[in-house]
């Protein structure tokens, strides 16, 4: 009976062992060692966050915005058009197909297509400063009292390609291609054989301000403040060129005064006569 007592103590105290091996090597709870972040690296990791959103959002959106608003903008404002409108006739029309004959085309939808098939507008218009009357319909008794200019290409804005809702090619060709038609026109004054349909000084300057300015503006800002939160900007003063001069110099032999030459004699003379002395 005692021999079956020990053993079962001796069972119990070794899986009692057992258990406490196992829960040493057992993992420890994440909640129990859970770091607590203050206010202030709350903070920090959000505005980091959100900076570092912006900055990238703003930076890849120019390289969308730039080719597709900018650049067409600028070229435009380049070109100098006239800011009061005047009246162009459509001389003729072509409607060509094949690459080589479709360099250019008054009116394309997508700007980044081949274009296989393009329709060419010629059209004249009047040089002279004119006030076209208001809710005048019929321009031909107007447009024969002046004289017209050579023929130049109508394009449907500088580029001459767009995207739906904004360019529709079908009415535009319906509209502007037909022979004989007489409408309110703009022309380059550095350029008179480019015409457009439509044109607004101010509408060109906004959109280089809300597509280039605005995103350039957030993506410069939010950087210099992830660089200021992140990176040590303070101007530190280069002192690498001063010498590390010693703690401790030795005195040159020059400087040494007569007394220590002569003490320093005293002190090896008991040795060189040791030195000379006979074995």
């Amino acid at each position: 009976m005692r021999s079956g007592s020990s053993e079962l103590l001796l069972e119990q105290q070794q899986q009692e062992l057992r258990l406490r091996k196992i829960r040493e090597l057992a993992p420890k709870k994440k909640n129990g060692n859970r770091r607590f972040r203050s206010w202030r690296e709350r903070a920090r990791f959000y505005g980091t966050s959100t900076l570092a959103f912006f900055s990238v959002t703003a930076g890849a959106s120019l390289l969308f915005l730039v080719p597709l608003y900018v650049d067409p903008a600028i070229s435009t404002l380049s070109h100098d058009f006239i800011e009061h409108p005047t009246l162009c006739t459509t001389t003729r029309r072509e409607d060509l197909v094949g690459i080589f004959n479709c360099s250019w085309s008054s009116c394309r939808e997508g700007c980044t297509s081949d274009l296989y098939r393009c329709v060419h507008i010629y059209v004249t218009f009047i040089e002279q400063n004119i006030t076209i009357p208001e809710n005048m319909t019929d321009y031909t008794n107007y447009t024969a009292e002046w004289e017209q200019s050579s023929e130049a290409t109508l394009l449907v804005n500088i580029k001459g390609c767009g995207y739906p809702p904004t360019v529709t090619c079908k009415n535009f060709n319906m509209y502007y291609g037909v022979e004989g038609a007489i409408y309110p026109c703009f022309y380059s004054r550095k350029n008179k054989t480019v015409v457009l349909t439509s044109y607004n000084h101010d509408d060109q300057e906004a959109m280089i301000i809300h597509f280039f300015v605005v995103p350039f503006v957030i993506t410069v800002i939010s950087s210099i403040a992830l660089c200021i939160m992140h990176c040590d900007c303070r101007c530190k003063k280069d002192r690498s060129h001063r010498r590390n001069r010693p703690q401790c110099r030795r005195p040159r032999i020059e400087n040494l005064s007569d007394t220590s030459i002569s003490t320093r004699v005293d002190m090896l003379t008991p040795a060189i006569e040791v030195y000379k002395a006979p074995l």
